[in-house]
């Protein structure tokens, strides 16, 4: 037997862009359902990034999260790079008018947003086996799993696919109707999570002869830092000793003295990707985050496109549902993607400086010095550097003309 409820909105997958569309529906009187295929502390377990733009900062006070951000979170109005043994701090505050970014990790957001959503008892399914969704090319959509020996099917108007990259969602659409472009790159991220105090109170982005690494932190006990390795690498090659000699060696004295070092809580091999479906909507099933766009983590755009993706989104439903209009529905796409796209050159961009590509040879090194020795004596292109990073506006360059 099939048990069957309804809902205005099914949101499948309860990571950042489903729990926080879930809480901005909610705001707006709007029944949403989040169908999640793991447990909860295995959505919590996920170690990521969290370098939070305003327009982010700003959804987490919206929906009533921001609290323990702004107590805990790292306001940063700079980041250092490092090149050939000199560095040169994008003053972030003063090239862009005096905004900034604040550090606070993914798994904290994520914890408030459940915790949020638990506090007012809204529905959230997690270990749903065999999340499959229905007629989102039609009038009437559905979302169906299986959970406790029993299989569930939810109606609904509308599907956001917040499931990230491995996703059913986007599987689901059938090929000729999406469009889909990739860039692996050669190497991937070794990061470790250490309880140390940090090399910095500012991150360093490190282009150096034996690769790209970055100092980050989570607070101001605890440390995040990262590697540049091939893609064949496995990460238990990888003794902690192992791993703080090779950040030493990328390191200039000045870092190599204030690093304090310490036993691993963590660590892993992620792989460097660009990524970008178009469009971001098929009829009732709209796209968010991770399962409509990847970044590579340079320039730390993943978790702030997935916020701007739900922002838009919310935007358009709420108008769907309150005033009758599907006129932010029709628009969803192109307002996201061309976002996206700013975001993706960017990070493509800020990755291809810092990194070493293996088959780039010798003229690739002195392109990307070239590059740097421009970038630490310009005025100008810090500032380009510094507006992209902060964040451009939700709706930067979008205009009649544009469209």
């Amino acid at each position: 037997m099939t048990a069957r409820k309804r809902t205005q909105v099914a949101i499948v997958g309860a990571g950042p862009s489903g729990l926080l569309l879930g809480q901005l529906l909610a705001k707006a009187d709007i029944d949403a359902v989040i169908v999640e295929r793991q447990t909860g502390a295995h959505v919590l377990g996920r170690i990521r990034a969290g370098v939070l733009e305003q327009v982010c900062v700003d959804l987490l006070d919206e929906v009533g999260v921001g609290a323990r951000m702004h107590r805990e979170g790292l306001v940063h109005g700079g980041f250092e790079m490092l090149w050939r043994g000199r560095r040169r701090r994008i003053d972030m505050h003063r090239l862009t008018g005096g905004k900034s970014v604040t550090v606070y990790g993914q798994t904290e957001l994520t914890r408030d947003l459940m915790d949020a959503r638990r506090a007012a008892d809204l529905p959230t399914v997690y270990e749903a086996a065999n999340v499959a969704v229905h007629g989102f090319d039609g009038p009437n959509p559905r979302v169906t799993y299986e959970k406790d020996g029993r299989t569930h099917e939810i109606a609904c108007d509308f599907i956001a696919g917040c499931d990230g990259f491995h996703g059913v969602c986007r599987a689901s659409v059938p090929p000729g109707a999406i469009t889909e472009y990739e860039k692996i790159y050669p190497f991937g991220w070794l990061g470790l999570l250490a309880d140390t105090t940090p090399v910095s109170h500012e991150l360093i982005y490190v282009n150096s002869p034996r690769g790209f690494a970055l100092c980050s932190m989570r607070s101001p006990t605890r440390s995040r830092y990262y590697v540049q390795v091939p893609l064949t690498e496995k990460v238990e090659n990888w003794s902690d000793a192992a791993f703080w000699n090779e950040l030493r060696l990328r390191l200039d004295d000045k870092g190599r003295d204030a690093l304090v070092t310490g036993p691993s809580l963590e660590k892993s091999i992620a792989p460097l990707r660009s990524f970008v479906c178009e469009p971001l909507r098929f009829g009732r099933l709209f796209l968010a985050g991770d399962a409509g766009h990847i970044v590579p983590p340079t320039g730390a755009k993943g978790l702030n496109l997935a916020a701007t993706d739900v922002k838009v989104l919310s935007g358009a439903l709420i108008e769907h549902f309150r005033d009758g209009s599907d006129a932010g529905l029709a628009a969803y796409s192109e307002r996201c993607l061309r976002r996206v796209w700013r975001a993706e050159r960017f990070s493509w961009w800020f990755t291809s400086l810092m990194h070493r590509f293996p088959d780039d040879g010798p003229i690739g090194a002195r392109l990307q010095d070239a590059e740097l020795d421009y970038l630490f004596h310009s005025e100008h292109a810090a500032r380009t550097i510094a507006e992209n990073y902060v964040g451009l506006p939700l709706d930067f360059g979008f205009d009649t003309e544009a469209r």
